[in-house]
């Protein structure tokens, strides 16, 4: 409790505060406020000593309710944090027309989804452990007639509950990291496009509605890392064989007119370990990094059993690759490049194919709070045989891709609108999308965003039957 004195020196300064000119400096206001301390030292200390006396006993609290008392910042150890955030996300599709008789109908609602992620980080000394996980509801799927549905679509895409980072990282030494556990390591200078990005699968079930550095799904592994001056060693091992999660039977993106065949995932063993290693350096206006790489490949081929049964397999394939950003100004200019060897394909299941993907991209900060990039990368395939072209490869001997992005921040960083155009073949012959999205931040823990997808069909391929998938959505999040 203040006393007298206290009270009135402050109710003095709130008054000669509220008089005061804005631009009153602080050695001005020191001069004005003189006049309240002009009581000799002694003096002044004396009467607050009696007047602290005489109030001393108003600011005991009973014993019991100190006990109970508990400040909020107490309340969470120290050593934990805890957050986390709720999404209600929903889409609408407007371009299909009415399907065949026993198809399913994606006309309309196409997604209701309600998500609860939830993260921990734990600091034990030198060591943080992390631990996070997530799940959804869709309940579209509900409100649309559930029946219409396969079992597999349903499995995918109504409801999910997975465990996502849960690793324990440390420094075994001044120059030594060691981080173990489910992770994510991204290598590569494209912001969306994947060249030398190989190490973590993608969610690919719905192309289009969300940036590849929220797709990447995370991997058990082991990482070491090694600092010595500008340069970083790390070395990888890879536990635990996972793949990307792509469009299933029955669902909209889902090319084929019947299901695939079973898929016979790699168990997680000692022979199925996989091996990585990046060697990066950092240096005044450029960056490099080299990449190698022995792991299964995301993509699936198909292969036939001796008694005739098929099944999707993954084989083990090697990557070497090596990126560079180098800075001039307002640009940024990027470039990576892979070497991709023992790549297996369906129709030729006794031959290795080796494949050389090469990306240069741009960006451009020039303009006031806009971000400008194009990134362009081509995938050749050597030894090429027409054979490859036939289902279910359809694959080419050449696969262009370009990425043109705008970023453009307003009201002071509050709302932000991207435009992303992803084009596959020259002129979009292997399909393409458009993505304009609107993020507006409601507060330091809200957002909403809402924007719309346009899809462009390919000739041939995985985005053949894309084209009526043209949706709007809308996204109201909250982090805590």
């Amino acid at each position: 409790m203040k006393h007298p004195l206290q009270k009135w020196k402050t109710f003095s300064l709130c008054l000669l505060l509220t008089a005061a000119p804005l631009s009153v400096s602080a050695q001005n206001l020191d001069d004005v406020l003189s006049g309240f301390d002009s009581e000799p030292a002694e003096q002044q200390k004396q009467a607050i000593d009696e007047v602290d006396d005489v109030l001393s006993g108003f600011d005991e609290s009973a014993p019991d309710e100190t006990e109970k008392s508990v400040p909020d910042n107490e309340l969470i150890p120290h050593w934990l944090e805890l957050g986390g955030g709720v999404t209600l996300a929903s889409s609408v599709n407007f371009a299909h027309e009415a399907p065949e008789e026993g198809a399913a109908d994606f006309r309309g609602l196409s997604m209701l989804r309600t998500s609860l992620n939830l993260d921990s980080k734990i600091s034990l000394g030198n060591w943080q452990l992390k631990i996070d996980g997530h799940g959804f509801y869709d309940a579209s799927y509900a409100l649309q007639d559930r029946d219409q549905y396969s079992a597999a679509l349903l499995d995918d895409y109504e409801q999910e509950l997975e465990l996502d980072n849960l690793y324990l990282r440390g420094s075994l030494s001044a120059n030594l990291d060691v981080k173990i556990g489910r992770q994510v390591v991204v290598w590569g200078k494209s912001d969306n496009i994947r060249v030398t990005d190989v190490l973590n699968p993608l969610d690919n079930r719905i192309p289009g509605m969300v940036d590849i550095k929220n797709r990447r799904l995370p991997v058990a592994m082991t990482k070491l890392d090694y600092y010595i001056g500008d340069w970083n060693v790390s070395t990888m091992m890879l536990h635990e064989p996972r793949f990307d999660k792509n469009p299933v039977y029955n669902s909209d993106f889902f090319p084929g007119q019947g299901p695939l065949p079973p898929e016979k995932s790699p168990t997680v063993s000692f022979d199925n370990q996989q091996y990585a290693l990046a060697l990066n350096g950092i240096f005044s206006g450029w960056d490099l990094s080299l990449y190698s790489a022995s792991i299964f490949d995301a993509r699936a081929h198909i292969e036939k059993d001796i008694n005739g049964s098929l099944s999707r397999q993954h084989n083990r394939f090697f990557m070497a690759g090596l990126t560079s950003n180098i800075a001039l100004g307002n640009w940024l200019l990027k470039g990576e490049a892979a070497w991709f060897d023992k790549l297996e394909y369906s129709n030729l299941p006794d031959q290795d194919f080796s494949r050389f993907d090469l990306m240069g991209g741009i960006e451009y900060t020039g303009f006031s709070e806009t971000l400008l990039s194009l990134e362009i990368v081509n995938r050749h395939l050597f030894d090429f045989d027409t054979r490859l072209q036939e289902s279910p490869d359809l694959a080419q001997e050449d696969v262009l891709q370009t990425m043109a992005t705008l970023v453009r921040d307003f009201a002071n960083d509050t709302i932000q609108l991207k435009v992303i155009l992803s084009i596959f073949g020259g002129h979009g012959e292997d399909g393409m999308f458009e993505r304009v999205q609107l993020d507006y931040d409601l507060s330091d823990s809200m957002m909403v965003s809402g924007g719309a997808v346009f899809y462009q069909s390919a000739d041939q391929g995985p985005l053949s039957e894309i084209g009526d998938n043209d949706r709007l959505f809308l996204e109201l999040s909250y982090e805590f």
